[in-house]
């Protein structure tokens, strides 16, 4: 059984250390930002009521194995009590405006899919909200995982993640 969650500003790498550990260990994958959009309204931007994002979250922390990854931190606590390691990701922030730029160029030019339809307005708010992640967001969800210090790692470079699961499975093997 492993559990894991993943934070990090926009562009820091979540859904790409996800979408390997998914491969590496046989876990699912989940989002927050399907947690958090709903997708079904017909209006685009629209929030998922706060109880039924709660139903959602707590049905995957209820399963036996996760990896949940995003940028949330005012409604994640059971997921951070029942996950058996939280990696924090401090990405540099001019490299993650750089992820974000060829993230954007990419699905314009329809090399990348895209859950939504996004315009240049939409860029710039994205790149303003980041440059303000490491100083309100990141600190307000550190503050929060202070109980659950014993399994937060907090990593500067993404592969290091890697590393860690690689040695743990040469020892379990």
């Amino acid at each position: 059984m492993t559990k894991i969650h993943i934070i990090g500003g926009p562009g820091s790498g979540k859904s790409y250390i996800a979408a390997k550990l998914s491969k590496m260990l046989g876990l699912p994958t989940h989002e927050l930002d399907n947690f958090f959009w709903d997708h079904e309204s017909e209006y685009f931007g629209s929030q998922t009521p706060p109880v039924k994002r709660a139903e959602k979250l707590a049905s995957v922390i209820s399963q036996e194995k996760w990896i949940i990854e995003g940028v949330y931190h005012s409604w994640i606590e059971e997921s951070l009590h029942q996950a058996d390691y939280i990696f924090v990701l401090k990405t540099n922030v001019y490299v993650r405006d750089w992820r974000i730029l060829k993230r954007f160029i990419l699905r314009k030019v329809k090399l990348a899919s895209s859950p939504r339809k996004e315009n240049v307005k939409m860029l710039i708010d994205l790149l303003k909200w980041n440059h303000q992640y490491d100083g309100n967001n990141l600190v307000q969800a550190i503050k929060m995982m202070k109980p659950y210090k014993d399994k937060v790692i907090i990593l500067t470079k993404n592969d290091d993640v890697f590393k860690l699961f690689k040695k743990r499975k040469k020892k379990a093997g």
